[in-house]
């Protein structure tokens, strides 16, 4: 970190049930560890009964759900939301994402994805691609780009 130079603040919000550790959690552990120089990050794990409903109303009842609770997360930050139908990005164009920004919030929707007016209220969206990943697969790809472009931006010999 430089001298004087304040922390980032990364937050990722993701729709996914608190609980049980899972596998990927110890490489999740691990890229948080190694952000630290240039980032505090942290993980939320947002779910509830309003959700576990909506999710068996229908798929749009469940968008509906996932855009009620995250927008309460989205002051005080530059918000990214993750979506498959969202531009791809390469690793140069996501550390462009983080640079120069103190905070930013990242959206990982549930498994109907998020609610278009919620996608347009969004700084940014992006795609890690038309594959379908798991919730606590994406949560680990997200965080390894975050230290990939954490490491771009302040000419650490990882992304090499």
């Amino acid at each position: 970190m430089e001298s004087g130079k304040p922390l980032m603040k990364i937050d990722i919000f993701v729709i996914d049930k608190k609980g049980r550790k899972e596998m990927y959690d110890p490489l999740l552990s691990h890229y948080i560890k190694l952000s630290r120089p240039w980032a505090k990050v942290q993980v939320h794990e947002i779910f509830g009964r309003e959700i576990a409903k909506a999710q068996e109303i229908s798929a749009d009842a469940a968008r509906r759900s996932y855009s009620a609770v995250m927008a309460g997360y989205m002051d005080g930050g530059y918000n990214i939301a993750l979506d498959p139908s969202a531009d791809e990005v390469d690793s140069l164009e996501f550390a462009d994402l983080l640079r120069d920004r103190s905070s930013i919030n990242f959206f990982i929707g549930g498994a109907y994805g998020f609610e278009r007016d919620f996608l347009q209220q969004s700084n940014k969206s992006v795609s890690f691609g038309k594959i379908t990943l798991s919730h606590k697969l994406v949560k680990v790809v997200l965080m390894e780009q975050i230290f990939r472009g954490l490491s771009i931006i302040n000419n650490h010999p990882y992304h090499k």
